[in-house]
């Protein structure tokens, strides 16, 4: 084979030679596919797999981790939430509805390809600058696709974050999150086992979209990269609801041994990655798979990416009966295949064989690389900064509104009013607040869910970045009253086969380790998506975490606005000189530069122990961790999400601009009764938290004074205005 070929399809020499070396023999074009698919970076975490290990993965109420469709964890009850989030950039970025669509539909089918019924969807989003034409072209179109897909399937999307930054101009980043509920005895994993059994194909019909998607997913974007549209898969949602419906029928009567979504690579990657867990083979008859268009070759049977079809191993003799349950539900399901005990994926068409294969080579022998690794050059100048010599502002009235307008922090209703995130009715707190709150029907029990990340922090210290993303993560889910139980992640980061990429993933996912060790938040599964660069550019290393938690009683959740005239405002947590890296700086004075905040974990450990004792003994009317923006913004937050002022006195050596709006961590704004502030301070006092009340609700202002001056005084109205207009009137240019 001319090394044109198989370079074209994204192997090296080295891994073209390491594959004769396994086959003994020259591979064929079909089988270059099927290894070029599944070494990729997308499937097969070639540059990424070595440092994962980092996480720690183990809990007693992790009941299944990295390794299958998704992971899952014990909330009691024979319950458990199954839970994933994945990327879905390259495709947004060059067809960003359809791009966003299916990565919403991917997702899901991870999730009840364990057997549980979605619940709710997430996501997390980095766009460019919204002044720029294209940025507001792929925002619209990617906020329409998770609208469109989640809304059609019946899915609410509960949660999700928004960042604009300009190093995503050119590829902005799509992280869709899926969470579902299963009782414990029907979780069903993708595993062939049963030498002799049915493959059966159900669902959608073959086309040719999707062809090497996930090679394209693993390689830089450049201008030629719009001539690979046709790489975007097309989802259907309405069929997806029917596939969801005859999937949990099949589950429900105990019907299959195992059950695999066709996401990246099709039937490649599920037919090998099911024989592998089992230790088995699998021969696929390609006649015999369904197809919507004339003429289509095995190496595009076996590597389209088309939507909305899954891959079952029944239990013997349950064929019919799977075929049944389809039909009732208006889908296909069709016997393309079947188990064998060789380890061999052995594909034919027309009674020969076109593609024989070790399922094992295609998944375990993966070529791994450990890259070298560099700190980046910037870092020494983006450290050195002096920030001590910024300006106050003269006018810190007119500094929050900007901040408000900041698209960073202003309101995203803009986005989540296209989503419904109230079907289902589960939903009690949705977009907007620190975390989404879902009510466990049948139990006094609720799910916290969030995602977090701060790709800023990581370029100035992936470290700290990642233990922050983590940190904020679990202090969302304490602030409504839930212990976190686990993440899911979403790594986004530029070519790790440069140094300073490698450098900076190694980073982060060190920082996010050693967050998830001390908060006892394991990791259960994710995705890393590399190669997010354009024409040599990358993005901000990204990492995103979904987590979710338990409410033992969804009665005594909080909320974050101020509602109850004469509470008492407390601030947990301590603020230091921290500006590098906040929403102020780049906001106000158009500067990323300095260390992010710092971030001590056993303080964040005790501070979020803290929030959720003091929710659970009623003693809290309001909770609202301080974040993008500082203190300030948190305030004006809590006031905008109550309708009722409040008045704060601060009091400290730091300059009101870095008392106001540095970004310390490890702080949240209590509101409580007059009578209960003694028994918080106490609490505070045990856990070794700082604590100080600070100010009272009420009023029809937001009031703060810093030593005795009075600085800012603005009504929730005028804050209100600026917050709720910023997105739309930009998304209007």
């Amino acid at each position: 084979m001319e090394p044109e070929v198989y370079r074209q399809m994204g192997l090296t020499d080295v891994e073209f030679a390491k594959i004769r070396a396994i086959l003994g023999r020259e591979p064929n074009y079909v089988e270059v596919g099927m290894f070029a698919v599944m070494w990729s970076e997308h499937c097969g975490y070639k540059n990424s797999r070595p440092v994962l290990k980092m996480f720690p993965t183990k809990a007693p109420w992790v009941l299944q981790g990295p390794g299958e469709n998704a992971g899952i964890v014990d909330i009691g009850d024979g319950q458990a939430v199954v839970f994933k989030i994945e990327s879905h950039n390259h495709p947004s970025a060059i067809e960003p509805f359809q791009g966003a669509a299916t990565g919403v539909g991917g997702i899901v089918r991870d999730i009840f390809a364990m057997g549980a019924r979605p619940i709710a969807v997430l996501d997390s989003l980095r766009f460019g600058p919204l002044d720029d034409p294209r940025t507001r072209y792929l925002m619209s179109g990617v906020v329409g696709g998770i609208a469109f897909y989640g809304n059609c399937l019946g899915l609410p999307t509960v949660a999700g974050e928004v960042y604009f930054e300009p190093s995503y101009a050119g590829n902005p980043l799509v992280n869709a999150m899926a969470v579902g509920l299963i009782e414990q005895k029907d979780i069903r994993r993708g595993t062939a086992a049963g030498v002799g059994n049915s493959v059966m194909l159900v669902g959608a019909r073959t086309g040719r979209d999707g062809i090497h998607g996930a090679t394209f997913a693993s390689e830089e974007l450049s201008e030629a990269s719009e001539e690979r549209r046709p790489s975007v898969q097309v989802g259907d949602p309405f069929r997806e609801k029917l596939l969801i419906e005859a999937c949990l029928d099949i589950i429900k009567e105990d019907l299959i041994i195992g059950m695999q979504d066709l996401g990246a690579a099709g039937i490649t990657s599920s037919s090998c990655e099911m024989a592998a867990r089992a230790g088995t083979g699998m021969e696929i008859d390609i006649d015999l798979v369904p197809r919507r268009e004339e003429g289509m070759t095995p190496y595009e049977v076996m590597l389209s990416e088309s939507q909305e079809r899954m891959l079952l191993v029944p239990k013997r003799g349950a064929e019919e009966r799977i075929r049944t349950i389809c039909r009732r539900w208006g889908l296909e399901a069709v016997i393309i295949g079947r188990v064998t005990d060789d380890g061999l994926m052995r594909i034919k068409e027309n009674g020969l064989v076109v593609a024989e294969v070790p399922a094992q080579a295609l998944t375990d022998q993966c070529p791994l690389y450990e890259r070298e690794r560099r700190r980046p050059a910037y870092l020494d100048e983006v450290h050195s900064r002096d920030l001590g010599h910024l300006p106050e502002p003269e006018d810190y009235n007119q500094v929050l509104l900007q901040l408000l307008a900041a698209p960073n922090l202003a309101s995203k209703e803009w986005v989540y009013r296209q989503y419904d995130y109230m079907v289902r009715t589960d939903t009690v707190a949705g977009p907007g607040g620190d975390a989404a709150v879902l009510r466990l029907k049948g139990t006094g029990k609720g799910l916290a869910l969030t995602v977090d990340g701060n790709g800023r922090y990581c370029y100035l210290d992936p470290e700290r970045g990642g233990a922050i993303a983590v940190a904020e993560a679990a202090r969302n889910l304490a602030c409504v009253g839930a212990r976190p139980l686990a993440i899911t992640d979403c790594l986004n980061f530029g070519n790790p086969e440069k140094p300073e990429v490698a450098w900076q993933f190694y980073q982060a996912v060190t920082g996010m380790s050693r967050a998830c060790a001390v908060l006892q938040t394991p990791v259960t599964g994710g995705n890393v998506s590399f190669y997010n660069e354009t024409e040599g550019e990358a993005i901000y290393p990204t990492p995103v975490v979904g987590m979710v938690g338990l409410l033992p009683d969804i009665e005594k959740r909080c909320v974050m606005g101020f509602r109850r005239e004469g509470d008492v405002i407390i601030l947990l947590g301590a603020t230091y000189s921290e500006l590098g890296g906040s929403e102020y700086l780049a906001a106000v004075h158009g500067l990323v530069a300095g260390q992010p905040p710092a971030l001590d974990l056993e303080r964040e450990a005790a501070v979020q122990a803290l929030v959720r004792a003091a929710i659970a003994a009623g003693l809290v009317t309001a909770a609202h961790d301080c974040a993008e923006g500082g203190l300030a913004v948190a305030l004006a937050e809590s006031v905008l999400a109550g309708g009722l002022g409040a008045e704060v006195a601060l009091a400290g050596e730091l300059r009101p601009d870095w008392l106001l709006f540095s970004e310390s961590q490890s702080r949240v704004l209590l509101a409580v009764e007059p009578a209960t502030v003694a028994r918080v301070l106490d609490l505070a006092r045990e856990q070794g938290v700082p604590a100080a009340p600070i100010g009272r609700c009420g009023g029809r202002e937001l009031v703060i004074q810093v030593n005795g001056r009075k600085i800012i005084s603005l009504s929730p109205g005028e804050m209100e205005k600026t917050w709720r207009e910023s997105i739309p009137a930009l998304m209007a240019r």
